[in-house]
């Protein structure tokens, strides 16, 4: 499966932004689907994941209360929705996917499949 992401940006501290994640390729459903960001001279870290169905989400306790992931199958997208952003949340933020269940996997190598990242910048 290929993925796509978008949706970054600069942003204030306190604002939101809404990133993108498109697959194309083989059936979405069959794809738990996770985000994870990467702040500079830091490793990848886990921010939050969705189940194949939808009905199972899981996130990072640092983003609790603040993000919050959805999918949709029809149009074969993950979005990340980031509402009380901080400087702290400055990275580059990826999507993936795993074949079959996602659970609360948080690690990158428990992911099959890659985007190419997308740079969120909050300015304090």
């Amino acid at each position: 499966v290929q993925l796509q992401a978008s949706g970054g940006g600069l942003v204030q501290a306190g604002g939101s932004l809404r990133l993108s994640c498109a697959a194309a390729g083989r059936t979405f459903s069959d794809y738990g689907m996770g985000w994870f960001r990467q702040a500079p001279g830091k490793e990848r870290e886990f921010v939050a994941a969705i189940s194949r169905s939808g009905g199972g989400t899981y996130y990072a306790d640092f983003v609790k209360g603040r993000f919050t992931i959805s999918r949709d199958s029809a149009q074969k997208t993950v979005w990340l929705q980031m509402n009380s952003l901080k400087f702290e949340d400055t990275a580059v933020y990826y999507c993936a996917a795993r074949s079959g269940a996602v659970g609360a996997r948080k690690a990158p190598d428990e992911y099959d499949y890659w985007g190419q990242g997308t740079l969120v910048t909050v300015s304090s």
